[in-house]
């Protein structure tokens, strides 16, 4: 186990807001992220609600489905809520929690408005066989349920369903239910209205288990005429003849396994967001402009590299920091420093994180903050003291808001202090920062710049108050071994004539700036690139591919199990490099097997910040921590799946029918009624080949249906094939499931 030295800190929260992963980069270089919206709490309202109200609403949407529900199974939280930058509709929330038959069900809905329309909804049935694969329901059929669900709850409103916003295959259990997410987005004329949309979630079974609509509540929105609209050919020619590209790096991240790779690609400008469909004018984050916004010129935060910080940092001097970083200025509130302690974080970098927490009359939050421990620079940080603020009804001061121009200012000046090892390596921002209405704080991105073009994916982030305080820096420094070579890729002519071939436009309603007193929407036409927004074209091959890895074209044919094949090496649980040459009926290895087995029934990840973390302790001497399958193999061995009985472990030898038998009994948690082979009689005509040692594992998995015999043998003995190994891990799945005894996290 990693040694983390603490200073001795009594913890008094029982819980931390502690976000895990980063999101990975769009379009944009630099991707100035919009914040979550925050809910405040009303104490009281014009109109007061019971819990009982908010139950007979939900028994009237929903007939009889949750009847099996009493009042007490109900919670409500007191008064309303609301989000101070919307629509300032209160809403009501209304959840449940209950065991049923021994598995546990919950869910939750959210009222908007004196009529208590809906607004969002989630229910956790209890785990069907028929919700898993193969579900119930097919993809087309979970389309027209969630249809008909906006149908009934959105009566008289416009909308359509959008294509599918996400083309990737979700990566999930084996044990966890099917889901289908559909996007609808509302309408204006048969034209999507881009900030108002519906999310539902079918389940496998065909039950609706999520619902979601971001439309604005009852207000007065003016729309362009949809009759008054530039020629939309014209507009296209227009906008490939200024259409201008980039050759950028991409980081892209499988939070997965935790495996990081680079990619050269070719990106239109990210200065222009579209062109207004009625002026013809071009739309930047700046508002609407006559001429073609030109890219901004690369210009380094420093020219050399500039000293550290300072050379190392201990646990004492950083509490220091921190309290005086994390103070606020009012009494109502208490900070509270929970931990101060040497790790590693997810990118492998050596830290001392601040655990802590702001408490409060009605409660509490908390977060991280994190330095460098070799140079005590910081490498996270994010000032919420303003949200606080505004839940306890102080409003934070916004008088005089210092410029743009200052703001910027000001964020190299806090890099210049907190990041200056960095800054050689990093740009001034080339796009338009992100402007936060509400709290007033200005968002930076300065993007890395290697072999003088811009990284996306690998930036600092720098929030900037109104009053030019320090709201957010985040260093997101990444190593990288190897940097795809730009002297390969094809010529930037050649980028923009594939681009401007796959170039198309979008109609849509959308506001030119995110400010809350517009309540206009213009018509513009948004570009499309090979009709998929998250499309880039690799530099190399001049092939599209997409930010989310989309899902595999390739289909394996096997007489008996290709479904179940297929499903797993789209899931990504069965890795298939060559799926063309693939042979469903060839033998399985040890580690192989295990290795889907994993994949398959439980999250876990074998990143360096995992690999750190974790127990390095070695089970077996010819798989090391460096080994591929090392994370495997020791997660296998800390539930039980293999026993540490010899010094080493076969890996590539084939799995046997008779070995996968223990396996598969040991993940169910039978190991020790397994054990006491004396009491059980197999009926096999090859039941002498079994290992006596072997012979209640294998009787136990037969007679639950995941190992099954042909013409009454049941070959213990053969090696088990990727076919037989696809539908019997589908069964131990569904198995699983039924038990409720998930393997989960590890």
């Amino acid at each position: 186990m990693v040694n983390l030295k603490k200073i001795g800190i009594v913890l008094t929260s029982s819980a931390l807001s502690l976000g895990m992963f980063s999101s990975m980069a769009n379009a944009s270089p630099t991707m100035n992220m919009q914040p979550e919206k925050v809910q405040i709490q009303v104490a009281a309202t014009e109109k007061n609600f019971t819990k009982n109200d908010l139950i007979k609403k939900l028994h009237e949407l929903f007939p009889k489905k949750f009847d099996f529900l009493s009042n007490n199974d109900f919670y409500m939280n007191s008064g309303g809520r609301y989000y101070p930058d919307d629509d300032g509709a209160l809403r009501y929330n209304l959840s449940f929690h209950k065991t049923v038959n021994g598995k546990q069900v919950s869910g939750g809905v959210t009222f908007v408005g004196e009529e208590l329309d809906i607004d969002q909804f989630y229910y956790q049935p209890p785990v069907e066989k028929e919700s898993l694969f193969p579900a119930k329901v097919s993809k087309e059929d979970a389309r027209k349920i969630a249809n008909d669900f906006v149908k009934k709850f959105l009566v008289g409103a416009e909308y359509q369903l959008e294509t599918d916003p996400f083309n990737y295959y979700p990566s999930q259990l084996l044990s966890e239910p099917i889901r289908y997410s559909f996007s609808f987005a509302r309408t204006k004329n048969q034209i999507s209205i881009m900030d108002q949309r519906i999310e539902v979630t079918v389940q496998g079974n065909g039950e609706v288990v999520n619902f979601y609509q971001n439309a604005m509540q009852k207000k007065s929105f003016t729309f362009d005429d949809a009759k008054q609209l530039k020629d939309k050919d014209g507009i296209l020619e227009k906008m490939k003849e200024n259409l201008t590209v980039d050759l950028q790096y991409q980081v892209n991240n499988d939070y997965r396994t935790g495996d990081r790779s680079v990619q050269l690609v070719y990106q239109p400008s990210t200065k222009l967001r579209g062109v207004n469909a009625a002026t013809g004018k071009w739309l930047t984050a700046d508002g609407y402009s006559a001429e073609f916004p030109k890219n901004a010129k690369i210009e380094m935060l420093s020219a050399k590299q500039l000293p550290p910080k300072q050379k190392g940092i201990t646990l004492e001097q950083a509490k220091k920091i921190a309290e005086q970083m994390l103070k606020v200025k009012s009494d109502k509130v208490k900070l509270n420093i929970d931990s101060v302690e040497e790790t590693k974080n997810y990118d492998g970098q050596e830290v001392i994180r601040i655990q802590y927490m702001y408490q409060y009359a009605n409660g509490g939050s908390g977060t991280s903050f994190e330095l460098d421990k070799k140079t005590g620079e910081i490498v996270q940080y994010s000032d919420m003291t303003s949200d606080l603020l505004e839940q306890i009804g102080e409003k934070s001061k916004k008088d005089n808001p210092i410029s743009e121009k200052d703001a910027r200012t000001q964020a190299i000046k806090y890099l210049k202090e907190w990041a200056p090892s960095h800054l050689h390596n990093y740009a001034m921002p080339v796009d338009e920062p992100y402007f936060e209405e509400r709290l007033g704080t200005y968002n930076f991105s300065f993007p890395r710049i290697v072999n003088g073009i811009v990284v996306m994916g690998d930036q600092l982030n720098v929030g900037i108050g109104a009053d030019g305080s320090l709201r957010s820096l985040n260093v997101n420094y990444q190593e990288m071994e190897k940097w795809p070579s730009i002297d390969k890729a094809i010529s930037k002519e050649d980028a923009k004539a594939i681009l401007k071939k796959n170039l198309s436009l979008e109609l849509n309603y959308m506001k030119s700036d995110n400010k809350k007193e517009n309540l206009h929407y213009d018509l513009v036409y948004l570009p499309t690139f090979n009709k998929d927004s998250f499309s880039v074209l690799d530099a190399n091959s001049g092939e599209w591919s997409s930010l989310y890895n989309g899902k595999s074209t390739s289909t394996i044919t096997h007489p008996w199990a290709e479904e179940e094949l297929n499903y797993l090496i789209n899931a990504k649980v069965l890795d298939i490099k060559d799926t063309k040459n693939f042979n469903g009926d060839a033998s399985v290895s040890k580690g192989e097997a295990l290795k889907v087995m994993m994949n398959s029934l439980t999250y876990f990840y074998s990143n360096s910040y995992y690999n750190e973390t974790e127990n390095k302790s070695q089970t077996f001497k010819n798989i090391d921590p460096k080994h591929p399958l090392y994370q495997v193999i020791e997660r296998a061995v800390d539930v039980g799946i293999i026993k540490p009985d010899n010094e080493n472990f076969d890996l590539d030898s084939p799995i046997k029918k008779e070995e996968l038998a223990v396996w598969y009994i040991r993940v169910l948690g039978l190991d020790q009624a397994a054990r006491n082979s004396n009491i059980y009689k197999l009926d096999f005509a090859d039941a002498n080949k079994v290992k006596p040692e072997y012979a209640g594992y294998v009787a136990l998995a037969n007679s639950m249906g995941l190992l099954k015999t042909d013409q009454n043998n049941f070959y213990p003995d053969r090696e088990t094939t990727y076919a037989e190994l696809a539908v019997s891990i589908i069964l131990l799945a569904h198995e699983i499931s039924e038990k409720g005894n998930n393997l989960r996290y590890y």
